[in-house]
């Protein structure tokens, strides 16, 4: 799994510097996370540092393709 930033997102910049694995990234209207770099954060923390500081809870779990 990784995660997906909703259009929620206030642009806030505050997940982007938490990220341990440089996985989120402005986008043209909201951050993105890129799934390739994302794990939630397994081997860093024991909780994705993004949901936890994000202020508006936009950033959720997404399945990924098999």
């Amino acid at each position: 799994m990784s995660l997906l930033i909703t259009n929620d997102c206030i642009n806030c910049d505050v997940c982007e510097l938490t990220c341990p694995n440089n996985a989120i990234f402005p986008g043209e209207e909201i951050y993105e996370i890129n799934p390739e770099l994302c794990n939630e954060c397994i081997g860093f923390f024991n909780h994705p540092q993004c949901q936890q500081v994000c202020p508006v809870a936009c950033i959720i779990p997404q399945q990924r393709n098999p």
